[in-house]
């Protein structure tokens, strides 16, 4: 599964997210998604307004890139 984040870059684009960046989503638990980030290591990010632990204030989300047959981040991300 692929998804693109789209909002504020944080995290200096060595760990965090790149507005525009297509990352790859490895799991889902709970409401979360597990993503391979800027860093190359799997961090659990919200599904519905990603962002850094540390600043509550930037948020992002989520557009789908590929999908899995079951459609799990179409029915996460758009619910």
């Amino acid at each position: 599964m692929k998804v693109r984040f789209v909002g504020e870059t944080f995290g200096g684009g060595v760990t965090g997210l790149t507005n525009g960046k297509v990352y790859d989503c490895v799991g889902v638990e709970y409401d979360l998604l597990r993503i391979v980030d800027d860093e190359g290591e799997d961090y659990l990010y919200s599904s519905k307004s990603p962002g850094p632990f540390y600043d509550s204030s930037i948020k992002g989300k989520w557009e789908i890139v590929e999908d899995d047959e079951k459609g799990t981040l179409r029915n996460l991300i758009s619910n």
